[in-house]
């Protein structure tokens, strides 16, 4: 078995508090790059609430789109500029970093970066990729296919185990029920954390309508704050969620995203449930 490079000081701590037990863990921000302004107001928003509210932060955005509906779509700056953006973040805010990856090749670049690569729900299967992305010291989040069963991703850890990898954590973000639509089982979350690693509910995508609108996805952000705190009291260790200041004019995913004026309301209520549980 391969070992995968020593973590750097600031991912290892990282990594002790995401297993501790003792931080409630928020993976936020824009689903897209859509400019630094508007990581930057996001950012600066959702560090000085989870510094109120005790919540350990890590700032979510994607340098690149690349599993839109059409592809027309906007994408993102792409992987260079994307970076430099988030660097940017990383050094004014001093947060945490997340972003997907989506091809092997672009590991050892975004682990320079990123503390926790994300690997896409559609591609949580690929084996090359899975693997690319545990080689690094990175945390390496997997994202559960619409696919597949919750039991299945033990089967995805199990493959950045052969490279040496235990720094991981799932996400559980919907199952396709039928055409354009998902539902979330909240079994997958106690079933899921059977595997001993940090789970988390992506509270946006779950309510996301796939290929809804024709051209586009939808969505129903109304139910996102509603399946966040099913997801805590079922004993998610965290949530994912997507804001923005103004989703129905975001560039990508407008219509699951939560305003970011509305996060302080749904954090609150989860985190008092995580407490609960506690």
């Amino acid at each position: 078995m391969l070992e995968c490079p020593r973590m750097s000081n600031r991912k290892s701590e990282l990594w002790q508090k995401m297993t501790s037990g003792k931080n409630f863990i928020l993976l936020a921000g824009p689903c897209v790059i859509e400019s630094q302004e508007v990581c930057k107001q996001i950012a600066s928003h959702l560090k000085e609430l989870c510094k109120e509210l005790d919540i350990l932060y890590v700032f979510k955005a994607s340098f690149d789109k690349a599993n839109r509906t059409a592809a027309s779509s906007f994408r993102g700056p792409g992987m260079k500029d994307g970076l430099k953006i988030l660097e940017h973040i990383a050094a004014e805010y001093d947060v945490p970093l997340t972003s997907d990856i989506h091809a092997p090749e672009q590991a050892d670049a975004l682990s320079q970066v990123l503390d926790i690569l994300q690997v896409p729900a559609f591609l949580c299967r690929q084996t090359d990729l899975i693997q690319a992305a545990a080689r690094t010291d990175c945390i390496v989040n997997f994202k559960k296919g619409q696919f597949l069963s919750p039991q299945e991703m033990s089967r995805v850890a199990e493959k950045a185990l052969e490279v040496g990898n235990k720094r991981l954590m799932l996400t559980e973000r919907g199952t396709t029920f039928g055409y354009n639509n998902l539902v979330v089982d909240m079994r997958s979350i106690p079933i899921m954390k059977k595997t001993g690693y940090p789970v988390i509910f992506d509270a946006t995508h779950s309510v996301q309508l796939p290929g809804g609108q024709g051209d586009r996805s939808g969505g129903e952000r109304e139910f996102a704050p509603v399946l966040a705190q099913a997801a805590v009291a079922a004993g998610a260790d965290g949530l994912f969620i997507e804001t923005h200041l103004d989703p129905d004019k975001a560039l990508s995913d407008g219509p699951n995203m939560i305003r970011l004026d509305k996060m302080r309301e749904t954090l609150e209520r989860a985190l008092n449930i995580w407490k609960l549980q506690k």
